[in-house]
């Protein structure tokens, strides 16, 4: 079974991506590793900072492995907060602090879609490859519910009708965009192999 090393000390992340992965493949996650580092994530782009955990994790470990940035993008804020998603409010922001600004920035606009878009990277023999997965839906007018993490009280996916927090695991992966950029990494493992 191939082993991967997953750049992220997020729990919660590494949990949904098992759900997804199954017995495909082994999942170490950094703390497994002994892998205690917290990876900076200059860049202006969710690419660039998914590159950048990979490339760390591969040049400390020399391992297979990969990392995904993810973030939400609202419409009417022109694709905020995007890239600082998870520093919305300020650098040691927690969800409800970035939830707040979110619902306040909205006040008195009348648009409300946003996407979820996560970008993987994978560093496979030491080359690199990126995969993205988008969940399209809006933002509610006030948080509901007390399951998954972030902006997942807010955010009610197209076709559903509760918002992610008010989900199980496995219904948050029926549109979650973490699970379509996983399955597409599985996809391209799968065929890498049999080409190996």
């Amino acid at each position: 079974m191939k082993t991967l090393v997953f750049a992220t000390n997020n729990l919660n992340k590494v949990e949904e991506i098992k759900a997804v992965l199954h017995d495909s493949f082994k999942l170490v996650s950094l703390e497994e590793a002994g892998i205690d580092i917290d990876i900076p994530e200059p860049h202006h782009t969710l690419e660039e900072n998914a590159g950048e955990k990979s490339q760390t994790i591969y040049k400390l470990t020399g391992k297979d492995c990969f990392s995904e940035d993810s973030g939400l993008e609202v419409k009417e804020l022109q694709g905020e907060p995007g890239v600082r998603s998870a520093r919305y409010a300020g650098d040691n922001a927690g969800p409800e602090e970035n939830i707040s600004k979110l619902l306040f920035n909205l006040k008195n606009k009348s648009g409300r879609e946003a996407k979820f878009r996560t970008v993987i990277s994978l560093i496979l023999h030491g080359k690199e490859y990126l995969f993205e997965g988008i969940c399209k839906g809006k933002i509610t007018d006030h948080p509901s519910g007390k399951s998954g993490f972030g902006y997942d009280p807010v955010f009610i996916p197209d076709g559903a009708s509760i918002t992610f927090a008010e989900m199980s695991m496995d219904e948050k992966n029926n549109y979650s965009h973490r699970k379509k950029a996983v399955e597409k990494l599985i996809a391209f493992l799968n065929s890498y192999n049999e080409q190996e």
